[in-house]
């Protein structure tokens, strides 16, 4: 009797990313889908390192999180649409705001034991084209009017129909459980963790700056693809200044006292696509391809928001990483003074800071933030939710590779539903 051995685990190499630039939506990407995105990001990975002969990538991997019913198989469309071989396989994968870094960590899993030599795994998303739902009451009339098998008992199933049916179903962004926005939940958690205004803005401008700078020394020049008129993120405002920042309304938080959250010091709703190439060390090898880095460890967690501390402190809806991110060092034997960059994702500022404080009551070092998302963040970029993941992981790659040496990045996504998605990337 036979038995198969174990796999040898190997190490996953980050090989390069391609993002389009981040557009507000109901703007220049008004009317581009999930497909034309996410198959711009693909064609422009595919034509930076050749990958368009017979096999040459193992798999597509990536999702969306708002997703018509069109889309419901939309990597392999993707692929279809794309320079890939249309033989390469393809699967969707969502988990919200972690979307992206669920996908990449998906594609590694395999690459690690074996399973394939290479992936692409990213993500889009749209909020100008996003899903319109029928009614629920009239999709019930409709139903009954189909399985109904004589004209006039259809007519009398239609009979039913109201002007007040024919209001579309629109996507909110707001928790099923609490009915509460992202927004409003980030809110009652900045009055929980006592996060002030004036450190949001703060914030909120260093990321402008620091993606600002960033471009202008030419980082981005070979992550980010034109597409649509685009060539620079358009949420970016490169004179942003907590003074500035200062002078605008607060738009979460007005049931309560001294609300904080503003528009400026939160992402808008945005449109775009990112993806990242991953391989096995001898497949780049063979394409003559260097590493930018390699993904060393990953986490997820999850917080009961609802029935624990429904609304906030440590338990908020996007405090999830408070618990991912000590978990995942604790495994992996690091403490933060070991990582040369982390970049926490900036669903908002409010959100960022409450995480740091959490990390430190949790009995993690402070972060330094010299270190803390050093080319900005989503605060300055926008935050296409499935996009984001992968627009990280690329970044964070290059940002370890353009330091030279060895080195050791952090990231940390909040994502609805009160999760998280946690990874460290390491150059040796």
């Amino acid at each position: 009797m036979s038995s198969l051995l174990a796999p040898a685990v190997r190490r996953v190499a980050i090989i390069g990313g391609t993002r389009i630039p981040f557009a507000r939506s109901d703007g220049p990407y008004a009317t581009a889908s999930n497909q034309d995105m996410l198959t711009a990001v693909v064609d422009g990975l595919v034509e930076r390192y050749a990958l368009g002969d017979p096999g040459a990538v193992g798999e597509l991997v990536a999702g969306a999180v708002l997703k018509h019913s069109r889309d419901f198989n939309l990597a392999r469309e993707t692929v279809l649409g794309s320079k890939l071989d249309a033989r390469t396989p393809a699967y969707d994968i969502q988990q919200a705001c972690g979307t992206g870094l669920q996908a990449v960590i998906a594609a590694a899993n395999k690459i690690a034991l074996g399973q394939t030599e290479s992936a692409i795994a990213g993500g889009a998303d749209t909020a100008s084209d996003a899903p319109l739902g029928v009614n629920d009451e009239l999709r019930r009339i409709l139903l009954q009017a189909r399985r109904v098998k004589s004209l006039g008992g259809r007519l009398r199933a239609l009979s039913g129909v109201r002007p007040s049916h024919l209001v579309p179903e629109i996507p909110r962004n707001a928790e099923p459980r609490t009915k509460l926005s992202m927004g409003e939940h980030a809110a009652v958690t900045a009055r929980a963790w006592d996060v002030s205004r004036e450190a949001q803005d703060e914030l909120a401008a260093t990321s402008h700056q620091r993606l600002a700078a960033a471009y202008e020394r030419g980082f981005f020049e070979d992550l980010v693809v034109p597409f649509r008129g685009l060539d620079r993120d358009q949420n970016l405002r490169p004179g942003s200044t907590p003074e500035k920042l200062a002078e605008l309304k607060p738009v979460f938080g007005l049931d309560g006292p001294d609300p904080t959250m503003t528009a400026g010091n939160s992402t808008p709703l945005t449109d775009g696509a990112a993806v990242v190439l991953l391989a096995s060390e001898e497949w780049a090898e063979r394409r003559g391809l260097e590493p930018l880095a390699y993904l060393t460890a990953y986490e997820t967690a999850a917080v009961d928001f609802v029935r624990g501390d429904a609304v906030g402190g440590e338990d908020g809806l996007l405090m999830a990483p408070a618990y991912a991110v000590p978990r995942m060092l604790e495994r992996a034997g690091l403490a933060l003074p070991n990582f040369d960059l982390v970049e926490i994702h900036e669903a908002f500022a409010s959100q960022v800071l409450a995480t740091l404080a959490a990390w430190e009551k949790r009995g993690l070092a402070p972060v330094d933030r010299a270190r803390l998302n050093v080319t900005g963040s989503s605060l300055a970029t926008g935050h296409p939710f499935a996009a984001t993941g992968a627009r990280i992981v690329a970044t964070l790659a290059k940002s370890l590779a353009d330091k030279g040496g060895a080195g050791r990045g952090l990231i940390s996504v909040c994502a609805a539903g009160g999760q998280a998605v946690t990874a460290v990337l390491e150059r040796r």
